[in-house]
């Protein structure tokens, strides 16, 4: 039986969106960084014209619509956890401010998430897609080298902002500490992961 009040309807429907369409998107950005780079750099230039044509545009349609739907879900759930109060409406609640006036380590850790998280939709939308629609269009003419090293690089970027926006995402709800010593600790765990993952993606899978 669904719960009687809406809030809390709507917050779960939200954060299942929010998560679902998360997955799809970071899901991508992993595979074209840890699986489809290596990849690339094995095939021949014949064997690539086959190939990616019927598979990049698929695989960057999930990838951009997944972190457009993330984006999305992600600031109504935003507002309905942090800046809504039942029965007073819309403005920043005791989650987000302290009885002092101070963000509180929940506020600080989803801020983190979400500049982040910000940066890489922002990145996906208007440096990576327009990138790679070139590249795929066949208008990026003299200038394919340099328009595919400017995607891919944008790319590693997401790549490695991936580790501390995903800690700061979940530190809300499971972790109560906030400090520039956290927030570094996370920033840091969350680079090095994800550096390990690169470093060895082009080692991993390549015998059964």
């Amino acid at each position: 039986m669904a719960l009687n009040d809406w809030l809390s309807n709507v917050q779960l429907l939200m954060r299942w969106l929010h998560v679902i369409a998360g997955i799809t998107w970071i899901g991508h950005l992993y595979f074209f960084n840890f699986v489809n780079v290596p990849l690339q750099g094995s095939l021949d230039d014949a064997t690539k014209k086959l190939v990616n044509p019927k598979l990049m545009p698929r695989a960057l349609w999930w990838f951009r619509w997944g972190a457009m739907i993330t984006l999305l879900a992600g600031l109504i759930l935003f507002a309905l956890t942090y800046m809504y109060t039942p029965g007073k409406g819309f403005g920043a609640n005791s989650t987000f401010l302290d009885e002092s006036g101070k963000l509180t380590a929940r506020a600080i850790w989803i801020s983190m998430g979400m500049l982040l998280g910000f940066i890489m939709w922002f990145n996906v939308w208007f440096i990576i897609w327009p990138s790679q629609k070139k590249l795929l269009s066949g208008k990026a003419g003299d200038k394919a080298a340099e328009i595919r090293k400017r995607a891919g690089f944008f790319s590693r970027i997401n790549t490695f902002l991936s580790g501390p926006m995903l800690f700061g995402m979940l530190a809300p709800a499971h972790y109560g500490a906030s400090n520039p010593a956290t927030l570094l600790v996370a920033i840091v765990l969350g680079v090095i992961a994800i550096w390990w993952a690169i470093k060895t993606s082009a080692k991993v899978g390549t015998s059964v």
